[in-house]
């Protein structure tokens, strides 16, 4: 680490753009966190195999929490904000008109709507080349695949449609008036050329736009203009407060879990989930199962994704839990947890396939539909808890073997609110066989993204210098008889998650008919 002046009151603030909810932290120059808060929103599901969220109630979220979070915590402690940076879910896409205006929700990477384009693409000699060239698999979550959709289906939104954003595009230019998208977030789009690095000819002319359709490309360190002046007073907010357009959560997360070189691996759940590897080289898979995302021009982040993380255990919650007080849903979970704790690993042969949202890695398929299995009279409640998060980290657990295909992984570092709670992360490295190491900064993407904040301002000389100054404060290591328990449950997980493939085909167009 470079020499700063750590005794100025100044940080860095940190913008995650979740799924379900907005992050704000502010860190110190060098690294501690000086507070946090939290805002949520909602998503829509109006039709089955559709997510949307309102773009509106997104920013209007942000800037409340943003607000509050500056005038009770950082200026009321006399802190000067140098900079903001920017994290955010993938795979968003919000159609604009030429108004800047939106046409409708945003489509987010939980949508399915476009499962028939990304079937037909996926087994075509175009798709697997378009597959080689961006990185992103052929999948209804690919921007790639949402607007061909529209193209398709909504044709009338389609030819109103100016730009296609992401959600943290639309943000930026709401705050700052630039149309922007960095390489990472851009690299999870299946439209940019990963190995030229700029918008893909053949997979632009698929989904029938031009680039002009599409925000400027920048890099994740990109000064993004500057505040709008009423924003600027309206957060006390200097003029020279940098903007950096910043990353994905994804890769923020890896590079927030010091996850660098080789034998390293980083499993985040949150409501979705996935499990990464970072390397100067793409993972090459004939089956397209990883993605290969661009962390910057040197390094690529490759792994792959679950749609059903903490979102699934919650829905449980929800619909099973003891409720002492509304809305009270920690509580509830935590209560379910300690419910868990007293089954025996495997859940006395009960196993559940999680996939309430369809799936992408490994199986990639957009009509899985969530399964009990093995139920016999004896089964309680409890053994329904514990099979349900058994059943998210077998999912996670599958990820990992068709990782290690490819790269020798020894040790896991977990981040995110699921994979953090004690229980599951000494379940992880009793499927995984492996040690699990938490960081003293649980929110890993918040730590990844003041990472790479700190790079850009010469604190750190580069992003391996930074990832190797992430700290580790818990470690679980794994149970070698539950291990041996896990091995054969997850045997059969990963035989029944494709046994079903044509049931869930068929239940799946029974459920979209029923709408």
């Amino acid at each position: 680490m470079s020499k700063i002046n750590s005794a100025r009151k100044v940080c860095v603030i940190t913008i995650e753009l979740g799924t379900n909810a907005v992050r704000v932290f502010a860190f110190d120059l060098v690294g501690n966190m000086i507070g946090s808060a939290r805002g949520a929103y909602p998503s829509f599901h109006p039709q089955p195999d559709y997510s949307e969220q309102d773009p509106e109630q997104l920013f209007i979220t942000m800037l409340y929490v943003l607000k509050n979070f500056l005038t009770e915590k950082v200026h009321a402690e006399k802190y000067k904000v140098i900079n903001l940076c920017f994290s955010a879910s993938m795979h968003s896409v919000l159609a604009i008109d030429k108004n800047g205006v939106p046409l409708g929700n945003a489509i987010t990477w939980a949508d399915n709507r476009g499962k028939k384009e990304a079937s037909l693409l996926k087994n075509s000699s175009l798709g697997k080349t378009i597959y080689k060239a961006t990185g992103t698999p052929i999948h209804p979550m690919s921007p790639l695949v949402k607007i061909a959709w529209m193209k398709n289906q909504d044709k009338e939104r389609f030819k109103k449609t100016s730009k296609f954003l992401s959600i943290k595009s639309y943000i930026i230019q709401q705050l700052t008036g630039e149309y922007v998208i960095d390489y990472s977030l851009a690299s999870a789009t299946g439209l940019f050329n990963i190995h030229k690095m700029k918008w893909d000819a053949e997979a632009l002319a698929y989904a029938g736009i031009t680039a002009a359709k599409l925000p400027e490309l920048v890099s994740v360190f990109h000064s993004a203009g500057k505040l709008r002046k009423e924003y600027q007073t309206s957060l006390g907010l200097s003029a020279d407060t940098k903007i950096i357009t910043g990353s994905s959560d994804g890769c923020m997360a890896t590079l927030g879990a010091g996850v660098w070189g080789e034998g390293k691996a980083t499993v985040t759940i949150e409501d979705s989930g996935a499990m990464r590897v970072v390397g100067k080289e793409i993972l090459k898979d004939d089956k397209q199962r990883f993605f290969n995302y661009v962390l910057n021009e040197e390094y690529y982040v490759s792994g792959g994704p679950t749609n059903n993380g903490g979102v699934i255990f919650e829905w449980f919650a929800k619909q099973f839990g003891d409720f002492k007080y509304a809305y009270d849903i920690e509580n509830c979970m935590e209560e379910l947890i300690n419910d868990a704790s007293k089954v025996e690993a495997g859940s006395d042969g009960l196993l559940f396939l999680p996939y309430l949202l369809g799936e992408r890695a490994p199986i990639w398929n957009a009509n899985a539909r969530g399964v009990y299995f093995g139920l016999n009279i004896n089964h309680e409640q409890k053994h329904f808890i514990r099979a349900t998060i058994e059943g998210i980290l077998y999912e996670m657990f599958s990820i990992g073997k068709t990782l290690e295909e490819h790269r020798s992984i020894k040790s896991l570092s977990v981040n995110g609110s699921f994979a953090t709670i004690p229980f599951c992360s000494q379940l992880i490295a009793d499927i995984f066989n492996k040690p699990v190491g938490i960081s003293k900064n649980k929110s890993s993407v918040g730590l990844g993204t003041f990472l790479l904040s700190a790079t850009d301002m010469g604190i750190y000389k580069s992003l391996d210098e930074a990832a190797r100054s992430v700290e580790f404060s818990t470690t679980f290591k794994p149970n070698k008889q539950n291990n041996s328990i896990y091995k054969k449950y997850a045997d059969i997980f990963e035989k029944l998650s494709t046994k079903f493939n044509a049931e869930f085909e068929a239940i799946a167009n029974l459920q979209q008919k029923n709408k």
